[in-house]
């Protein structure tokens, strides 16, 4: 047994180290993208590093949103499935990488027969009466059984498909926590902007039913007429309307961040405003899209199904080749139990076989054809992957290339409606102007607040948005 187990480790070791597959050697496929972004600086800093190799917790400013994003990492219910994807196929790639080895195993046994009293006389062996005999057999072994000699890699490729399918899931992982983490700060930064049209809303309406109690007394004292009256009533339940429509909003958002927090998310670790929450986003890296794309975790993933797809390819060919397996055991045997283990009970067989494809009926040409065939398809997912990449940063850099002057522009709009209010307001407190142009300058001025506070969340989620899209936030 012991000589046994030692050929045995030896023929594996020779036969892992030998044997080589038959998988066509793997070129990575050019990226199908323009050499540079548009809109991108011309002159890149080497000395910032690549958004994929700055940690979220860097990028993030608040401290709130950090321990927010440090929450859903720990209880987000579709990262677990994902990690339990990637203990999933871990357990698969084990179990394809067994096949490379014996499965050595010990049996022991016993095999009674009953003859009956015909077939005793009718034997050679018969007994002199003729009685029915029972004969027994005791036995013991360890051995393997049909292990295959991997000489044209057919299990080696499929052991390298499985390998990179569970790497691949690693890869997935990263890219779901990327998109966690952006959709929660996303959420976080929804809720911020949400907040602050809420305070508005609120502080809007406190000074248009002033407004309004003011033109009543008015009314009511024949300064004004009816319809200024009705003009402020209007403007009056428009804000009030906004904000329980905003009080709305905030709830949701609030439900949103739970279910992404996979948990009630603690008061202190939301949003007070929504200024002075992110940094900005870093340089991008020097070098062509394909060597800063390649490094996001979903194109990477798209490289494993492909390298995948390519060992496939390997253990299609090796199936025209022969194949040779093993079977062998040693132990002892006895017709009685007693004896089992006694001297001269040794036993053992060894049972070689080959088997060598002759008619198919087309079946292994087909395969071949299908683990080609769906090679391509991978080839083509990865650079669909890398276009899709490389539009979601050009998108960004087109977006961010506008949003300064975006910003500067609405902050002066309400400077300058918001003067315009007090201007009109002047007027017709001085009887100038009618009660309408008032009206008129308190909308626009309510409507260019709304309309800054969305380009200023704009301007955040855009960096957010550039930060995930050059592979940023997995770490």
């Amino acid at each position: 047994m012991t000589r046994l187990r030692i050929l045995t480790a030896a023929l594996a070791a020779t036969v892992a180290s030998a044997c080589s597959t038959l998988a066509p050697d793997y070129q990575r496929p050019p990226a199908p993208v323009p050499a540079s972004f548009p809109q991108a600086p011309d002159t890149l800093s080497a000395r910032v590093p690549a958004a994929d190799a700055l940690p979220w917790r860097d990028f993030f400013a608040a401290p709130g949103l950090r321990e927010l994003i440090a929450l859903a990492l720990d209880n987000n219910r579709d990262l677990r499935v994902t990690a339990l994807n990637i203990e999933r196929a871990r357990a698969q790639y084990r179990i394809q990488r067994a096949d490379l080895f014996p499965a050595i195993g010990a049996s022991g046994g016993q095999n009674a027969q009953r003859l009956p009293a015909d077939l005793v006389r009718g034997s050679s062996g018969g007994n002199a009466n003729g009685d029915a005999r029972i004969s027994r057999q005791y036995s013991a072994t360890i051995g393997f059984s049909v292990w295959e000699l991997d000489f044209f890699g057919r299990l080696r490729s499929l052991n390298e498909q499985a390998l990179e399918l569970y790497l691949g899931t690693e890869e997935a992982r990263r890219s779901a926590q990327i998109s966690l983490v952006a959709e929660v700060a996303n959420a976080w930064l929804t809720l911020a902007a949400d907040r602050e049209r809420l305070a508005l809303a609120r502080n809007t309406y406190r000074t248009r039913q002033e407004s309004y109690e003011l033109t009543r007394r008015s009314f009511e004292a024949g300064a004004v007429s009816a319809l200024d009256l009705r003009q402020a009533e209007t403007l009056q339940e428009d804000a009030r309307a906004d904000a329980a429509r905003f009080t709305a909003l905030v709830a949701q958002d609030e439900n949103a961040l739970a279910l992404l927090a996979g948990m009630r998310v603690p008061p202190e670790l939301l949003p007070p405003q929504l200024a002075g929450t992110m940094t900005a986003v870093a340089e991008l890296p020097a070098g062509v899209p394909s060597e800063v794309l390649v490094r996001r975790p979903d194109i990477l993933e798209a490289e494993r199904r492909l390298r995948a797809a390519n060992a496939n390819i390997g253990a299609a060919r090796a199936a025209f080749f022969p194949s040779i397996t093993l079977t062998a055991a040693a132990g002892s045997a006895s017709s009685t139990l007693d004896g089992l283990f006694s001297s001269g009970s040794g036993t053992w067989s060894f049972v070689p076989q080959i088997r060598i494809p002759i008619f198919e009926a087309g079946r292994l040409r087909a395969n071949l054809d299908v683990a080609e065939i769906q090679r391509d398809i991978n080839v083509a997912q990865y650079e669909r992957a890398i276009q899709g990449a490389f539009r979601e940063v050009a998108d960004a850099l087109a977006e961010r290339a506008t949003l300064a002057e975006q910003l500067d522009a609405r902050r002066r709009l309400v400077d300058a409606t918001a003067e315009s209010f007090r201007l009109s307001e002047a007027r017709y407190k001085g009887g100038v102007d009618s009660y309408l142009g008032l009206l008129d300058a308190q909308r626009t001025l309510y409507d260019a607040q709304l309309q800054l506070i969305a380009v200023r969340e704009s301007d955040a989620a855009n960096r957010i948005a550039l930060y995930k899209a050059l592979g940023g936030g997995w770490q």
